[in-house]
């Protein structure tokens, strides 16, 4: 059997994991974006892995190193077990989710609800460090409902990192299991960055990576000053070239030169997904937010949409949204002169 190759981990950028969002054709997007920065599979639960349609859940581009597995579970047996297929599968890291507050995670006993069993995720995840080696990371929020102060999430991270698991991607928000869907959960929740970084003062000999509320290069490097990387989550989906100005900003090795490069590489793959049988609308969503804030932004957006549902083998579907972008700021452009 041939070795497989796993690739070293910078982590000072990286995009969160998102459920429904981050698919392989969304990391495929986002790896031309910012070469450097890791990438994170949605959620995956053990009782998918081990019950359901493994190479459905653990499928990906071989682009998309280095990449990381998200698992979320409560059992450190069956963590384990699914760590070891993750890694035989050649996953960069594998990641437990103890942050999602939505229903099905509570009642699986898995997610932001695990706050609140501390030596239960010690056990996690010491099991799964004992099963592989490559590395095994959490994360987390700040608090559970009234489990919340940093005195609570210091005694939390502290009991948990006597696992051995070092690095700690913490999203800077309580998690509020009753009363709040979990999109409120990613807004009403007040941030509280400054509790990160005094977590990673006072526990220098951990990682700590900053999740929440991050949307542009200024503020990334802003976090960068107290903590070891940054997470970006809806901000690399909606506006995705943040990941391009992000990988120019903080890496020697610079990502595309521009959106036309991108368009052209994401044809390419486009061409290649659709003869396996990918519709062109399962890519082309992920890039709506691309032109974001630029002029045609609106143009493209709408083109994208109301036309990759009309041809699933439509190839041509994103040339095609760039030229009628394109002629709608010319028609603008021709119209104002004429005013």
């Amino acid at each position: 059997m041939n070795q497989i190759k796993h690739y070293k981990i910078n982590r000072l950028l990286s995009v969160a994991p998102m459920m429904d969002w981050t698919d392989r054709h969304c990391r495929y997007f986002h790896r031309l974006l910012a070469p450097s920065a890791i990438l994170y599979t949605e959620m995956v639960t053990t009782g998918a892995i081990i019950h359901g349609e493994t190479d459905r859940f653990l499928e990906y581009n071989p682009e998309e190193h280095p990449l990381a597995l998200q698992l979320g579970g409560s059992d450190p047996g069956d963590l384990a077990h699914c760590a070891r297929i993750a890694e035989q599968r050649g996953f960069d890291e594998v990641n437990l989710n103890v942050g999602c507050p939505s229903d099905r995670v509570q009642k699986g006993r898995f997610g932001a609800c695990l706050m609140l069993e501390p030596e239960l995720v010690k056990d996690c995840l010491s099991a799964m460090r004992e099963a592989i080696d490559v590395p095994v990371t959490i994360k987390t929020r700040l608090g559970v409902d009234d489990h919340y102060s940093y005195q609570y999430l210091r005694d939390f991270v502290g009991q948990v990192a006597e696992s051995g698991c070092s690095v700690f991607v913490m999203h800077a928000r309580k998690a509020v299991l009753a009363g709040l869907s979990p999109k409120q959960n990613r807004d009403i929740p007040p941030l509280h960055h400054d509790w990160v970084y005094r977590l990673r003062k006072e526990m220098p000999e951990l990682t700590v990576v900053i999740n929440g509320g991050i949307d542009s290069t200024e503020t990334a490097a802003a976090h960068l000053e107290y903590v070891d990387g940054v997470m970006l989550g809806r901000s690399a989906y909606h506006t995705p070239w943040v990941l391009a100005e992000c990988q120019q900003r903080f890496f020697d090795r610079g990502g595309v030169a521009d959106r036309v490069s991108v368009i052209e590489s994401m044809t390419r793959y486009l061409e290649k997904q659709v003869k396996t049988g990918t519709a062109v609308k399962h890519i082309s969503r992920h890039l709506l937010g691309l032109f974001q804030g630029m002029p045609g932004a609106k143009a493209w957006r709408r083109y994208l949409s109301e036309n990759a549902w009309r041809d699933d083998g439509n190839i041509e579907l994103l040339v095609q949204g760039l030229a009628c972008m394109r002629a709608v700021e010319t028609r603008r452009t021709d119209s104002a002169r004429i005013a």
